[in-house]
Parts: C-alpha cells; sequence; structure tokens
C-alpha cells in the first residue's frame, strides 16, 4: 500500500513537475491570443477614453487584441464582478476605478471582497472632474451656483454616471459641504448623461474632465471650477472648488487590475508596459489635451492607492448615510 501509495506520488509530481516549464513558456510568451479589457461604465466617458487608451498601446507593444467591453450598471459592480471571477491566466482584466474603492462601502451584498479579490497591476492617469452647467442656467461661478441652488432647492437635475460612482460622490461631498440641495439622477454611464446636458434635459454634472473638455472649450457646456484641491494646467483660468469651498478635492483615478492568483510574470509584463506607455511623449500629450496626468504606480503602490481611497470615501458615505443594495 505504501509503495503504490508512493508510486502515485511521484507520478504526480514528476507531471507537475513537466508541467512548469509548459506553465513558465505560456506565461513568457503572454499573451498568445487577445485579452479583454472590462470596463464597468458605458462607452464615451472618462473611463472609457482611458481604457481604449492603454488598450490601443497593448495591443501594439504586445502583438495581441485588446479589446475594451463595456458592462455599465451597478455602478461598475457588474464589470469588476465579471472580472474578480474570471479565470487568473492574464486574458481577462479589469479597468480600475475609484468606483471600486466606493462600492466596498456603499453596497453591503457584493459577491466579492475587492481589496482582497484583485491583483493591482499599475496606476494609469489621474484627473480632476469638473462642475459644468447647461449654458443656459444663470451662472457663471461657483459662488453663483450656490446661491441659485440654495433659491431653487431641488429644482435643479444633476446627471451622475451612475448611483455611487465617483461624479456622485463628489457631488454628494460637495452639497454636503456647501448645503445645497439638487435632485440627482443616475444614468449608465458618464456618455448618456452628458448628452442630456449638452440638450439641456439636464442642468448640472460633476464630470470628469476627459470625457468634457472639448465641450467646454468648444462653449457648448459652461465649466465653473475643477473638483481636484489645484487648478488644472489643461484649463489654467478655471478656479477649483477649493477656492470658494475650502477642504473640497475629489481627484479621479484609473488603473488595471486583474483576477487574484493571475501569475506574476504576467502581473510584471503587463506593469513594465503599462509604465513604458506613462512615458511615452505622445501618450503624455494625449493626457494633456484631456486634462488628465500620468500616474505610474507599480503593482504594490496602486495596491496601496486603492485601499487608502477605500477608507477616504467609507468616511464620506457613512457621514452623507448614503447606502445602496
Amino acid at each position: 500500500m505504501l509503495h503504490r501509495r508512493s508510486v502515485i506520488e511521484g507520478t504526480v509530481a514528476l507531471g507537475a513537475a513537466a508541467a512548469l516549464p509548459r506553465i513558465a513558456r505560456a506565461q513568457k510568451s503572454y499573451p498568445t491570443r487577445s485579452v479583454l479589457l472590462l470596463v464597468g461604465y458605458a462607452a464615451g466617458g472618462p473611463t472609457d477614453i482611458c481604457a481604449r487608451l492603454i488598450a490601443q498601446w497593448l495591443s501594439r507593444r504586445l502583438n495581441q487584441q485588446f479589446v475594451v467591453e463595456n458592462r455599465s450598471g451597478a455602478g461598475s459592480n457588474i464589470a469588476t464582478e465579471a472580472a474578480v471571477h474570471a479565470d487568473p491566466d492574464g486574458y481577462t482584466l479589469l479597468l480600475v476605478t475609484q468606483s471600486n474603492s466606493i462600492n466596498a462601502t456603499l453596497y453591503r451584498h457584493l459577491n466579492f471582497v475587492f481589496l482582497h479579490d484583485i491583483a493591482p497591476i499599475a496606476g494609469l492617469m489621474q484627473a480632476p472632474s469638473l462642475l459644468e452647467v447647461n449654458p443656459s442656467l444663470p451662472v457663471s461661478s461657483v459662488p453663483e451656483f450656490i446661491a441659485y441652488a440654495k433659491a431653487n432647492p431641488g429644482k435643479m437635475v444633476l446627471g451622475t454616471a451612475g448611483n455611487g460612482s465617483p461624479p456622485h460622490m463628489f457631488a454628494e461631498l460637495f452639497m454636503a459641504m456647501t448645503g445645497v440641495n439638487l435632485n440627482v439622477v443616475g444614468y449608465r454611464g458618464g456618455g448618456p448623461a452628458l448628452v442630456d446636458l449638452l440638450s439641456g434635459q439636464i442642468q448640472v454634472m460633476f464630470e470628469g474632465i476627459t470625457s468634457s473638455i472639448g465641450y467646454v472649450k468648444a462653449g457648448k457646456l459652461r465649466a465653473l471650477a475643477v473638483t481636484s484641491a489645484k487648478r488644472n494646467a489643461a484649463l489654467p483660468d478655471l478656479p477649483a472648488i477649493a477656492e470658494f469651498v475650502p477642504g473640497y478635492d475629489a481627484t479621479g483615478w484609473f488603473g488595471l487590475g486583474a483576477p487574484k492568483g493571475t501569475p506574476q510574470p504576467i502581473i510584471d509584463t503587463l506593469s513594465k508596459e503599462v509604465a513604458a506607455a506613462l512615458a511615452d511623449p505622445q501618450m503624455k500629450a494625449r493626457f494633456a489635451e484631456l486634462g488628465a496626468e500620468p500616474m505610474p504606480m507599480g503593482p504594490a503602490e496602486f495596491g496601496k492607492l486603492i485601499a487608502d481611497d477605500t477608507e477616504k470615501w467609507a468616511k464620506v458615505i457613512h457621514t452623507a448615510n448614503i447606502e445602496m443594495e
């Protein structure tokens, strides 16, 4: 019996040992087929724009197609759940955003624990949102907007990229700090909300500068301020909300993640290529056009950002008593 067990164990060990070179070769040659990059919001918003920029770069550099797939809904949880439960083989990736840090507290019944179920790969970019209004609204500054909102409580409709999305949270933070009351309507992504803002169906948004700057420069939207603590180089004459509401600071960020258990050589390959992208002058210029800045972070540093931001927004959510099912 002992001899038979030894033979079986030895056979299993030999099989595992024989498989190691194959696994190593597969990881070394990664990717050998197309890679799916899941995005939790609709096409047209800043998350989608960021995903398509890095997907184009990785497709060229790694000689395989990195295909962006938008799976919007549930504050990006649909895409996130699909990603964290995918095979950890490097062929399903996630465009990680602040939503993932926010949702950890906002939703009580998630089928995953993001901090434990995702493998951080790299930071991509950071960008503020804009407090922007339809030009028909009779305000041109943050103080005028606050005064108008207080004179018309609950009458102005504020569109967001979805309930619990970063723009929604930025708005909630603003309302909490200024005492204004806006009628918040969640969309299935920033793109659809922007369409209604442009047409005048809604009056105001907190939306990423990356998807809004073109409309602002064309005069189709009126930006009142940026949400970051300081002004943005892409719109240097535009004040920060913090200049009128001391302490206000809400900057969006984007990064790349994979299911937990994804082999380290694959994580390292992707992290290295992202770092090369963020150092590329053309990519930097493209980010600058969008009002964004490269956010070069390796797996460890990006993981720390996710954890720190989870803690930050948990405090805001608890203070505002916001909850999603």
